[in-house]
């Protein structure tokens, strides 16, 4: 099926006439404002007022009365000191600030995934630590007209998997324009992009973003990617989605973050030579499989995300490490030594990728705090009996995370606040629906 090129809007910055003002909220969405152009150097000085509770609204947008008892304080968001930005998903030229939410007295708000990530990254700091970090983004390209996913090229009839077409030529060069302006936007936008790849599920694609020294950009640059591959996506006649689970017979959509640790001279700390990895680096999975259970809620964070995590899938469903097993949540890919890394294969394309960056990070230096030592290494999709199994549904997961030492330890108590309000009203909201499902069952049965 072939897809027109639509007619090409303007993306120069300096043809912009507005502004789009934005911090990300703790679904991964941006919350702003739209200013005139000629505001720019205003809000570069002095920031904008915004209430903070903006940042904590659920995933329809709806304010959690939860974060409103203290009279729905504002904030300031102030500039990050990155953009503005020619993200041009708008039909009008427009560039985006994006901006971040402090106090007013100028303590950092860490109710904002921003400030969170950046509070890890000063404990890494402490130590003279550098997090050197990637992350891989899987999505769908689909129909825009239908109720239901519907992808480009139409599943022949056969066995449910049917139109897996993993590392396809023919998918890639199916939609060549598209992955050509999005490589241009995301240059444009200081996204480092490396390759493009057709995934397994039909129309399913996977971008892998470069390596930096720099998490916090690293995350500014996984959302940004996200609305430049939905802008593109709707220039060309179509819509992608991050939704973790579209096709129930098809592979989810996956955030994989591939992470490594630098020393002040820039050497890998988790490089020994070997094919084994460092003492630090064990200490560091072992961080990351006690948290992984009580964390799932932040690498899973909404009703669809459980229908990823399901056995028999890549997705994991237990805390498990090992080498060069893609089975397992964590991986220790081989390859140079010199490139030695771990990782993290739970968190799905709905995730903020600035909280999934914060568990993960601070996840690792609670080990290495620690000096804990993680089980044996799995090698298959077997695991042992007593290896620690990821919650199967939203529920179970967000109790996890209330009740967890461990998240005490990791996250600000307002981040905790703030997620916790937010998930549980998007949990009340799906609990009073009445889906088709239902209707169909039970209408005219009983």
């Amino acid at each position: 099926m072939r897809h027109e090129l639509a007619p090409k809007a303007a993306t120069d910055a300096d043809q912009a006439r507005f502004v789009l003002a934005a911090a990300c909220d703790l679904n991964g969405c941006l919350r702003g404002k739209r200013v005139e152009a000629t505001a720019l150097e205003k809000l570069r000085s002095g920031g904008m007022r915004m209430p903070m509770s903006a940042l904590g609204v659920d995933i329809w947008g709806t304010d959690s009365p939860g974060l409103m008892q203290k009279g729905d304080l504002d904030g300031i968001c102030e500039p990050t000191g990155r953009g503005p930005l020619p993200l041009m998903w708008t039909a009008t030229p427009a560039q985006l600030l994006p901006m971040w939410m402090r106090y007013e007295d100028g303590r950092p708000y860490l109710g904002d995934p921003r400030r969170m990530l950046a509070a890890v990254l000063d404990r890494y700091a402490a130590q003279s630590l550098t997090p050197m970090v990637a992350t891989e983004l899987e999505f769908y390209l689909i129909r825009p007209d239908t109720p239901r996913p519907a992808p480009l090229v139409p599943v022949p009839p056969g066995h449910p998997g049917a139109r897996d077409t993993i590392y396809s030529l023919d998918e890639l060069a199916d939609v060549g324009p598209f992955l050509d302006d999005v490589y241009r936007m995301a240059d444009g936008c200081g996204v480092a992009v490396d390759a493009a790849v057709s995934e397994s599920g039909p129309s399913q694609f996977e971008f892998n973003l470069k390596h930096a020294a720099d998490a916090l950009r690293v995350a500014d640059d996984t959302l940004y990617f996200k609305q430049i591959v939905k802008s593109m996506a709707r220039k060309h006649g179509f819509a992608a989605s991050f939704m973790a689970k579209p096709y129930p017979a098809h592979a989810g959509n996956g955030l994989h973050v591939h992470f490594s640790l630098l020393d002040d001279a820039g050497c890998n700390l988790f490089d020994n030579g070997g094919p084994e990895g460092t003492a630090l680096m064990r200490q560091a999975v072992a961080g990351l499989v006690a948290a992984m259970p009580d964390c799932t809620a932040i690498f899973a964070p909404h009703l669809n995300s459980y229908r990823r995590l399901c056995p028999g899938t890549l997705a994991p469903t237990a805390a498990a490490w090992g080498f060069e097993n893609r089975t397992a949540a964590l991986r220790i890919p081989g390859g140079p030594t010199a490139a030695r890394r771990i990782e993290h294969r739970v968190a799905g394309a709905d995730a903020n990728p600035y909280l999934v960056l914060a568990a993960v990070l601070a996840a690792a230096l609670d080990g290495i705090d620690r000096k804990d030592e993680p089980p044996p290494p799995t090698s298959g999709p077997s695991l042992d009996p007593g290896t620690a199994r990821l919650p199967s549904d939203w529920r179970s997961a967000l109790t996890r995370f209330a009740n967890s030492a461990t998240v005490a330890r990791l996250f600000h108590p307002e981040l905790i606040t703030a997620f916790l309000a937010c998930k549980h009203q998007e949990v009340a909201v799906f609990d009073r629906d009445i889906s088709d499902l239902e209707y169909t069952s039970y209408l005219h049965s009983v």
